[in-house]
């Protein structure tokens, strides 16, 4: 399920339990908009877990809490706790194992 998060609160409800994958991104941001469609395959691939979109320019108090300081980053969350962080551009393959690896 591929989700563009709103609020804090929002983002905060839907990390705390399970596995969460976030994609934080600007729609400036040239390596982020090649990236969506990819995260969105594989958010379609693994569709039993929440794949969430985070506009840093409008949520900036969530990526600051996550010291997000370059995009796009993916992080994946695991009841509410980082798990694993992918700062950069990556291919689909990359990704599909990257979130498998956290299953």
């Amino acid at each position: 399920m591929l989700k563009h998060v709103e609020t804090t609160k929002e983002f905060v409800e839907t990390i705390k339990e399970g596995t969460a994958v976030v994609d934080f991104y600007a729609d400036w941001c040239g390596p982020c908009r090649m990236l969506a469609p990819i995260f969105e395959e594989v958010s379609k691939e693994l569709s039993d877990i929440p794949f969430l979109k985070v506009n840093v320019d409008n949520l900036q108090d969530i990526a600051i809490n996550y010291r997000v300081s370059s995009i796009p980053t993916i992080i994946i969350f695991k009841d509410g706790k980082v798990d694993k962080i992918q700062v950069g551009y990556i291919d689909q393959s990359k990704l599909l194992n990257l979130v498998k690896s956290s299953l």
